[in-house]
Order: C-alpha cells, then sequence, then structure tokens
C-alpha cells in the first residue's frame, strides 16, 4: 500500500481546518469556489469528481486525490470509470512531457556554443 488514503484524508481536513481558523477569507473563498460547483447544471456530480481526480493527478495532489477518490466512490462511480478517468490524467501527462520536450531542446540549442 501507497498511502492509507482514509488517513491521508482525515489527516489534511484537520490541518485545513488549521488554516481556516488563521485565514478564515482565503477558507472561505476556497469552499464558496467549491460549493458553486454544486449549481452545475451540464456535469452530474460523478463526472465533476471524475474530473477533479483526473486533475488530481496531473497536479500531483495527494489531499486532492484523496478527497475526489472518496467523492467519486460516493457519487456512485465505478473502478472501471475511474480507471479510464485516470487513463486521461496520463494521456494528458505524457502530452505536457512531450510539450515541455520541444521547449527544453529548443532552450538546449539557444546556448549552443
Amino acid at each position: 500500500m501507497i498511502n492509507d488514503w482514509a488517513e491521508l484524508l482525515s489527516n489534511q481536513r484537520a490541518a485545513g481546518a488549521n488554516l481556516l481558523k488563521t485565514n478564515t477569507p482565503v477558507g472561505k473563498a476556497f469552499f464558496g469556489l467549491n460549493e458553486s460547483l454544486n449549481e452545475s447544471k451540464a456535469l452530474d456530480l460523478k463526472t465533476r469528481e471524475l474530473i477533479a481526480l483526473a486533475v488530481a493527478v496531473t497536479t500531483r495532489c495527494e489531499g486532492c486525490i484523496a478527497s475526489h477518490a472518496a467523492a467519486a466512490q460516493r457519487a456512485g462511480a465505478t473502478k472501471q470509470e475511474v480507471a479510464e478517468a485516470l487513463g486521461t490524467a496520463i494521456a494528458l501527462n505524457a502530452g505536457a512531457a512531450f510539450v515541455y520536450s520541444a521547449r527544453a531542446m529548443e532552450a538546449f540549442g539557444q546556448f549552443d556554443t
């Protein structure tokens, strides 16, 4: 097992609560932003959570992975749906590596002496 994701989520929530006590306006804004997504008309909750989980992978946010994995399960996502959403994240990361590799080659070429 890589992580105990339920424990990680619990610890992240506790740490987040401490942050909220110190910077309440930012916490309110963050949670307000997330709550505004519940007004979505075009995407259902399960689809939004699958997208969020894939984005969490691409941004390498373990707290986000834990939170959205739990939320996707609560929203009724299947293991296959999660695997396919994560496949999209993998493909996107490969694409980003390709694009930034081209930039790195260009940078390297500009320093040619």
